[in-house]
């Protein structure tokens, strides 16, 4: 995993092309983009800016959206570079190509310690394709490559992988450093007692997962949809509520395996349930969960209970090193997110290693106001899970070893 970084390569005056993660929310209002969250693009300015300042010529390349390989006007990166000035208090140059004369003039004017970006890696459809031609046409501005985009380096898209065979200096940002630091050497050897707290919508997501941590972990802690199957499994009544009724196995593979290897496995023990999911809906504490006492018929499970947020806060009282990744109930609809506030509320109390593993775990924090007291937050869903998994991610794997 000892990869070159930044401060391995002489970048003065180098064309250094940056792979980063501007995949950021936004909402429309007519002709009108407004970024609804930039935090994708804060983290990645300590890597630009220390470009800027060690006068490379920057050129910044990202996906945005799904366009599918298609130009679509919505999901350029113009208001993406646009804010990017506002940040760095300097012209970001924007080429509405990616590869080809257009971006090539502008990479050829750009003076030491300017800042460019190309559009949408995903208007071509090589990009996801992993196509060599295009890799290499993107290498081609490059002197030195560097990979910045952790919520993007679990795939081999060109932009991530295929550029490796083309360009000879290629090391990782700042971002990419820090996430790999917290995510892979942090939880390699986490300081004990070293507790799981795991929520989302689906078991067969977080099965790999799960499974890696149980050779860490001391506790681990279930939310969200996800412990509907756990229910199901032990043959508590779930009522109306989702439930991924084919993995009642997994679900009891999981609790098997946590048994065996001497690992606290704690599903909620009780559950908030409404009729709809909606804001105002009435909602209700269920009493304890068993057999016979589950969620009631034509009810659903929204939130963990009062109860299983107590059992869940004592469990986080007792940690040194704390992960979570997913909510633990459906904290969007203010009604339903009490469990998932306590969590990090509780979180943020801790004098525990606190890291959130990407997802919307981290809209969760964000929303508390609670971001700034946590240890770490990552930038990646899909690449923190892989991670966590022990799988190799091609974005890192492609870099230069040291």
């Amino acid at each position: 995993m000892a990869k070159l970084t930044l401060h391995d390569v002489d970048v003065r005056g180098k064309r250094v092309l940056v792979r980063v993660d501007f995949n950021v929310p936004i909402k429309a209002d007519g002709d009108k983009i407004e970024i609804t969250d930039d935090t994708r693009i804060r983290e990645a300015l300590p890597t630009i800016n220390y470009l800027r300042e060690h006068k490379a010529k920057t050129i910044l390349m990202s996906h945005f959206g799904r366009p599918k390989g298609k130009r679509v006007p919505k999901y350029s990166l113009r208001p993406v570079a646009d804010h990017l000035h506002t940040l760095i208090n300097q012209p970001v140059l924007f080429s509405h190509d990616t590869t080809g004369e257009v971006p090539e003039k502008i990479v050829g004017a750009m003076c030491d310690g300017d800042v460019a970006m190309l559009e949408n890696l995903r208007f071509q459809p090589e990009e996801e394709a992993n196509d060599p031609k295009f890799a290499h046409a993107l290498a081609d501005m490059a002197d030195i490559y560097v990979n910045d985009a952790f919520g993007a380096a679990h795939r081999a898209h060109a932009s991530t992988a295929g550029i490796a065979m083309f360009v000879n200096e290629r090391v990782m940002g700042f971002l990419m450093e820090k996430e790999l630091k917290y995510l892979h050497e942090e939880l390699d050897k986490p300081e004990k007692p070293f507790l799981v707290i795991m929520g989302g919508a689906k078991v067969s997501d977080k099965i790999g997962v799960l499974k890696a941590l149980m050779e860490k972990a001391g506790a681990i802690l279930i939310g969200g949809a996800m412990a509907n199957t756990f229910f199901k499994a032990e043959g508590i009544p779930i009522g109306a509520s989702r439930v991924e009724a084919d993995k009642t196995g997994l679900a009891k593979e999981l609790v098997d395996l946590a048994k065996e290897r001497g690992v606290k496995f704690l599903v909620p023990i009780d559950a908030l349930e409404t009729q709809e999911i909606k804001a105002g809906a009435p909602t209700r504490n269920t009493s304890r969960l068993s057999r016979d006492n589950g969620i009631s018929e034509g009810w659903q499970a929204v939130d963990i209970g009062k109860a299983t947020i107590a059992l869940f806060q004592e469990e986080i009282a007792k940690a040194k090193t704390i992960l979570w990744n997913g909510p633990v109930g459906i904290f969007e609809i203010p009604d339903f997110a009490e469990g998932t506030i306590a969590i990090a509320e509780s979180m943020a109390k801790s004098n525990a290693t606190t890291i959130i593993g990407g997802g919307d775990s981290v809209t969760a924090v964000k929303q508390a106001g609670l971001a700034d007291k946590m240890t770490f937050i990552s930038t990646g869903g899909g690449a923190s899970l892989e991670l966590l998994e022990g799988r190799e991610l091609p974005g890192v794997a492609a870099l230069t070893d040291k």
